[in-house]
C-alpha cells in the first residue's frame, strides 16, 4: 500500500500543479482583458481540460484516505465488522467502476487520437486529456481493489 499511496500523492501534486497553472492563466487573462482589452483566445478550453485532468489526478489520494462520501445513516448502529464488510463491498464496486472507466477512457483517447480531434479555438489535441486521466483512474481502481481484499489501513491518525 505504501507504493500505491506514494503514486497517489504524486498524482495529487500533479493536480495541484495543474490547478496552479489554471489560476495563473486565468489571472493573466483577466489582467490582459482589463488593461489592454485583449484576451487569450481559448483560455477557457485550457481551463476546462486542465480541470478535468486535475479531478482525475485527485481521485487516487481521495480513495487512499477514504475521502469519498459515505452516508452512514442506516449503518451507524451496525457492528464494526458489518461496517467493515460494507466498506469493502463499496471498495469493490468502486474498483469495478474505476477499472471500467480506465478501459473506456483509454478507448476514447485512442478514438480522438485517431480522428485527430482538437479543441475548437486553440487546436489543442484532445487525446492528451484522455491520456492524462487513464493512469489515475487505473491507480484508483487498484487502490480500491487492494482495500477490498486487505482492508483500510490509512487513517487520519496515522498521517499525523
Amino acid at each position: 500500500m505504501k507504493l500505491l499511496t506514494f503514486f497517489a500523492q504524486i498524482c495529487a501534486v500533479l493536480a495541484g500543479v495543474l490547478l496552479t497553472g489554471i489560476t495563473v492563466i486565468t489571472c493573466g487573462n483577466l489582467i490582459l482583458r482589463n488593461t489592454t482589452g485583449d484576451a487569450m483566445a481559448g483560455a477557457f478550453e485550457l481551463t476546462a481540460m486542465a480541470s478535468g485532468a486535475a479531478i482525475a489526478l485527485f481521485m487516487p489520494l481521495c480513495q487512499v484516505r477514504q475521502g469519498n462520501i459515505i452516508v452512514d445513516f442506516f449503518t451507524a448502529k451496525l457492528s464494526d465488522a458489518a461496517n467493515e464488510r460494507l466498506d469493502r463491498l463499496g471498495a469493490l464496486i468502486l474498483s469495478s467502476l474505476f477499472l471500467f472507466l480506465t478501459w473506456r477512457t483509454a478507448l476514447g483517447g485512442l478514438n480522438v487520437f485517431e480522428s485527430h480531434s482538437e479543441t475548437q479555438i486553440m487546436g489543442f489535441p484532445e487525446w492528451i486529456v484522455y491520456a492524462s486521466m487513464v493512469p489515475p483512474f487505473a491507480l484508483t481502481g487498484l487502490i480500491a481493489l487492494r482495500q477490498t481484499f486487505f482492508g483500510f489501513e490509512f487513517t487520519a491518525e496515522k498521517q499525523a
